[in-house]
């Protein structure tokens, strides 16, 4: 099978998720769809960045997090520009005036998401208010909006349901929230905002890539929308839930929670509902890592009473079958195989098979005295995508100072011995000179940021996924250098 085009080429990107971005004002709280989104492009267009990756984009669960989302369609709400919402007539120019006394971020500029909803929720009801009004006059949104809607029904509905049932067991919903046509309104709104910010990607030679969590969870409106293709009791509680097995560093096991899919049900219908769900995702994104790839060759089934996972079983999975359909739809599948972990010879063979790239990440590569780490850049594929660390992991800066002497010691090594001056240079360079076709580097890495700024720590319930960006980080000093090191490592595509 050929390999994609997108995933053949040399090049280099950046993971950052819309949220870190800064807002117009620099106090709106998250990054959205808006202004600095497409600010960001045009740095990376200086920047000789071709590749810009982000974590799911569908609304956030528990924890605020993007891999607990409540739909596998739908986007997060807090996305929405209200710049755009302004330009487009739906907001007056007084909504990008925030109260002195709001505050959407906390002390250390971090996003606080409920105050965020606090500001937010308000501006967007009176859209909805206003685009209601001017829809019923013959305003211009009207007949797009009817087709976003007919074009969307077969998760729309479902997902306008589920959000209506959420705010019903929230105190102090109002009426607006209660009304399916809001959250309808919302979808179409961010459908719209996020169109405009593909096509200014792809005007600045920018594709982006998104990120495909393999399971679902238990609150969200896939299950409660199709509770026939996943395995819940009459009650609709998970009767086998995800996770992985005990190891060296989790005693339990991991429990995720979310409930294993209904295999048998998905077969009869030829994988409809992934087929739905891989198309909705590349309406929005050129590429997609799907995350957990050992999952479409073997999960790992946990009984739904359980409280840890010691006592699950592997299952097998109908990956092949799956890949085998999207294949049917797709061509060559644009996908990037998450295949870390407990990965077998098997998921090798799957991920080969369909021609996917795998990854190759650079901060567990020097703990082999010897020299033998798959992750090191001389053992790297050209059809692998290197990292130097993924969300799940610490920045580059505070990876190294956490690092025991002797494998501080190989890594200089490798890199050079200035590179305990500048760790997280040495570590972009390592990943841009590496032979992987794809190199994507955090943004935190490209400035050297340290601990404090990671992303997420897995297993910490709270104080994840809040890291912003400042404007004042986007120097063009810092897209010369990365421009300069693109061109030297062959990942220009000029």
């Amino acid at each position: 099978m050929k390999i994609h085009p997108l995933l053949s080429e040399r090049t280099a990107g950046v993971l950052l998720h819309p949220t870190s971005l800064p807002s117009v004002h620099g106090a709106f709280g998250i990054g959205d769809l808006g202004p600095t989104a497409r600010s960001f492009i045009e740095w990376m267009r200086e920047a000789g960045l071709t590749r810009w990756q982000m974590l799911p984009v569908g609304p956030v669960g528990a924890g605020d997090s993007p891999y607990s989302a409540l739909s596998s369609f739908a986007i997060e709400p807090m996305l929405a520009s209200v710049a755009d919402l302004v330009e487009d007539g739906l907001l007056p120019r007084s909504a990008m005036r925030m109260p002195a006394d709001a505050r959407t971020t906390d002390d250390r500029g971090r996003a606080s998401w409920r105050n965020v909803r606090a500001w937010k929720i308000p501006l967007l009801e009176r859209a909805f208010e206003t685009f209601s009004r001017t829809r019923g006059a013959g305003g211009p949104n009207g007949g797009r909006h009817t087709g976003f809607r007919e074009r969307s029904a077969p998760w729309l509905d479902h997902w306008c349901d589920f959000a209506v049932a959420r705010a019903r067991r929230r105190r102090g919903a109002n009426a607006i929230q209660l009304a399916p046509g809001y959250h309808a309104f919302l979808q179409f709104i961010l459908d719209r905002q996020w169109s405009a910010l593909r096509r200014h990607a792809l005007a600045n030679g920018v594709r982006l890539i998104g990120d495909l969590p393999i399971f679902c969870g238990a609150d969200s409106a896939d299950v409660t929308g199709r509770p026939d293709l996943f395995r819940l009791d009459r009650d609709g509680r998970p009767t086998v839930l995800t996770g992985c097995p005990p190891d060296a560093f989790t005693r339990d096991g991991q429990l995720w929670g979310h409930p294993h899919y209904r295999w048998s049900a998905h077969r009869r219908e030829r994988f409809a509902w992934w087929r739905s769900r891989v198309a909705t995702t590349l309406d929005r994104f050129d590429l997609v890592r799907i995350d957990h790839f050992i999952g479409f060759a073997r999960a790992y089934e946990i009984p739904g009473d359980a409280r840890n996972a010691r006592k699950g079983r592997w299952g097998r999975t109908p990956g092949r079958e799956l890949l085998s359909h999207l294949q049917e739809d797709l061509g060559t599948p644009p996908f990037i195989a998450e295949d870390l972990g407990d990965v077998t010879s098997a998921v090798h063979r799957l991920r080969d098979d369909f021609a996917l790239p795998g990854m190759r990440i650079l901060q567990w590569a020097f703990f082999d005295p010897k020299g033998r780490s798959n992750d090191l850049p001389h053992n790297h594929p050209r059809h692998s995508v290197v990292y130097p660390g993924t969300h799940d992991n610490d920045t580059v800066a505070g990876w190294f100072r956490s690092l025991p002497g002797d494998v501080r010691r190989r890594f200089r090594a490798y890199s050079g011995a200035e590179s305990a001056a500048n760790p997280s240079d040495a570590m972009v360079r390592l990943a841009f000179t590496s032979p992987a076709n794809t190199a994507v580097v955090q943004m935190q890495d490209i400035l050297g940021l340290g601990r404090s700024s990671r992303m997420n720590v897995p297993g910490k319930p709270r104080g994840n996924w809040t890291w912003r960006l400042r404007r004042s980080e986007l120097p063009a000093g810092t897209a010369g250098r990365m421009s300069d090191l693109v061109l030297a490592s062959g990942r220009s595509s000029g």
